[in-house]
Parts: C-alpha cells; sequence; structure tokens
C-alpha cells in the first residue's frame, strides 16, 4: 500500500512538473473528457493519487467533500482499463467486470457511476450501477450484457452475487468509496 503523497516514483513528493492533467499520465481521451467538464488543474488529492494509481499502487485518500476524490480514481481506473481488452469468460461466454467500486449509498453510487460514463465517454469501456429499492431485472439484464466497471452498493451486490447473476473472478481493480 502507497501513502497517498507517494506520487513521484515513491519520493513521496508530488511531481512538481505536473501542473495539468496530460502531465499527470493520463491518455489524450481522458483529458479531453476532464476539459469537457471544464477542468484544467489537477486539485491535490488529484496530483497525488492518480500517478500512484496509474503506476499500480493501493492508495487510500482522504479529503473535503468536493475536492475531486472521485475523479482521482475514476481517471486513473479508466486509463489503466482502456489500455487492455478482456475476455470472454469460458464458462459463461460473458464479458468480465473488471472493476469494482463499493459505496455505502445508492446516491454516491449513482454519482460516482455518472462520472465514470462522463470521464469515460472516449473511451471503449461499458459501466452499470446496481443498488437496492429498485427492480432488479433490468440491472441483471446489464450486466448479462457485460460491463467492464461495476459501480453498488453492498446489499445489492450480495443478492446478485447470492444469485449467481455476478462473476467476480475477474475483477483487477477495488474501489471502497466513503468506507
Amino acid at each position: 500500500q502507497l501513502p497517498l503523497a507517494a506520487t513521484q516514483a515513491g519520493t513521496g513528493s508530488p511531481d512538481p512538473a505536473a501542473t495539468g492533467f496530460a502531465e499527470l499520465g493520463l491518455c489524450d481521451a481522458l483529458v479531453r473528457a476532464v476539459a469537457e467538464r471544464g477542468y484544467t488543474q489537477p486539485t491535490p488529492i488529484q496530483a497525488q493519487a492518480i500517478p500512484a494509481v496509474l503506476a499500480g499502487g493501493d492508495v487510500m485518500g482522504a479529503a473535503q467533500t468536493g475536492t475531486g476524490k472521485t475523479a482521482g480514481f475514476v481517471l486513473p481506473m479508466l486509463q489503466r482499463l482502456s489500455t487492455t481488452r478482456p475476455q470472454r469468460a469460458a464458462n459463461s461466454g460473458r464479458w468480465p467486470i473488471r472493476a469494482l467500486v463499493l459505496t455505502p449509498t445508492r446516491e454516491l453510487a449513482a454519482q460516482v457511476e455518472e462520472s465514470v460514463r462522463d470521464y469515460g465517454k472516449h473511451v471503449a469501456l461499458s459501466s452499470t450501477v446496481v443498488f437496492g429499492g429498485v427492480g432488479m431485472n433490468p440491472q441483471i439484464s446489464k450486466l448479462k450484457r457485460g460491463v467492464d466497471i461495476l459501480v453498488a452498493t453492498p446489499g445489492r451486490l450480495l443478492d446478485l452475487q447470492q444469485q449467481g447473476f455476478l462473476d467476480l473472478s475477474s475483477v483487477q481493480i477495488l474501489v471502497l468509496d466513503e468506507a
């Protein structure tokens, strides 16, 4: 596990040259999506977390509401997943879920998945959100079509897993948001 500040080749110091999103190592498609949302400079948590996640490190971050924590994990997750193509699962023929984001509430789950779609609109990845309090069938249909990124609340995730609708054996990235 890397502490949040370990972003410059493990030195523990943020890279002073990283002044924009491109300098953090994000691909052009993600930089364009960020710019389309009106952002030009990463926040401190983004400047520290994005390079660490891109390097494959584990990150635990904490910052106030509105500081860009979601982009701090969504952007490098999208980049890492977009550089490799998954193989269909031999037993089911489905595309595997490669990233799982767990959130405590359906409101936060919906917000995170909206960020995944907004930031990922120029990369060929799919996502969906599952949470309780709504019908399962539309969620199951999306899962059967295959998604790269699943954003879920724990209760609905367990329901779907216990009913055999989820295979989490190919998850490469796990995010516990607001844990």
